[in-house]
């Protein structure tokens, strides 16, 4: 059941809706020899689940963001198709204590907004699975660059290169995935499925206003596990994979937001450690290339039997990292 956060005393005038929503978020755990314990959710500590639409009911550290206090916040956004054309309809945030949906439909340009300096700043990380959309849409709807997120697909899979593990350059895991896995989770995510069904009859889904008891718990299922698990993978994450984790972070978030200026008014990608770098035994250069094309001409890029697109995904593999992304100008 929803409830709006606490007000301060000249805001005690707006009305409160009458009931409040909670739902468990995992803490994370005590030790590294216990993260890979499976999740019993009715032992975890229950918290409230906040709908916003106002900015004043958003944490001040959140609001304005500063170097003294610094903070790691599990991320989401819900759309209708989650793009630059879409519409953007619930910013999920997880803080340790609480869980917030901010309401674009209802708060509007203004809260979004509102929202800008948290999710543009170097002192709050924003932890998210797969954020090139999310990305997407914050950036060309409201002109928000993301920035200083872990992305957790990405750090999936430097684990999994830790540990000797091949894969193909666009396996990526999922969310579902990700908290079925019982090295981080080991959790079903049932009613994901459920919400899948109700977009594809529906893709209005996520517009529709009071939002209901259904909407609430699957925004905050998004996000109430991300703390946990990024709390994990940064224990076990070496220093040159940490390197790696903050450069395709940042690359993702702007793989899809192409601009005619190259990306100069985005943060700079992280430079290379001195202490990765003796030697001159550093990491490889990792480069983002992307590819506008026009319409009906996509064909050309798959080639014959898949021969020009597979020929790129094997360039991706040698020794520089190259994200190539292939954009459909409409």
């Amino acid at each position: 059941m929803a409830s709006s956060p606490p007000r301060s005393p000249s805001q005690s005038s707006s009305p409160t809706p009458p009931t409040s929503y909670v739902t468990h978020l995992p803490i994370a755990p005590s030790s590294p020899s216990h993260s890979s314990e499976k999740i019993l959710e009715e032992e975890q500590p229950r918290v409230p689940i906040y709908i916003v639409t106002k900015a004043y009911q958003l944490p001040v550290d959140f609001l304005e963001p500063s170097p003294q206090s610094k903070l790691v916040i599990g991320f989401d956004c819900e759309a209708v198709d989650l793009c630059r054309y879409g519409t953007l309809c619930i910013i999920q945030l997880a803080f340790p204590d609480a869980i917030y949906l901010v309401d674009a439909i209802e708060g509007g340009k203004v809260l979004i907004e509102a929202c800008k300096p948290a999710l543009e700043s170097d002192f709050i990380t924003k932890v998210i699975h797969d954020c090139k959309r999310d990305s997407e849409a914050l950036y060309f709807q409201f002109g928000i660059k993301l920035n200083n997120v872990v992305d957790t697909q990405i750090a999936y899979s430097l684990l999994e290169e830790q540990e000797g593990q091949k894969r193909l350059p666009d396996d990526y895991i999922s969310l579902v995935g990700l908290l079925a896995d019982p090295r981080y989770c080991g959790l079903s995510h049932v009613d994901k499925e459920e919400v899948r069904v109700l977009l594809r009859q529906d893709p209005n889904f996520w517009t529709y206003r009071p939002l209901s008891e259904q909407m609430i718990h699957s925004a905050a299922d998004d996000v109430r596990f991300l703390l946990y698990i990024y709390h994990q993978m940064m224990a076990k994450l070496n220093e040159r994979s940490l390197w790696h984790l903050a450069v395709r972070g940042a690359l993702y978030c702007r793989c899809f937001c192409v601009n005619s200026n190259d990306y100069a008014d985005w943060p700079s990608l992280p430079p290379i450690p001195d202490m990765l770098n003796i030697d001159g035994n550093g990491p490889e250069e990792e480069i983002l290339s992307v590819l506008d094309v026009p319409p009906g001409k996509m064909g050309c890029i798959i080639g014959k039997k898949g021969a020009s697109i597979m020929a790129i995904k094997e360039s991706c593999k040698q020794s520089t990292f190259i994200y190539v992304v292939i954009l459909v100008v409409h």
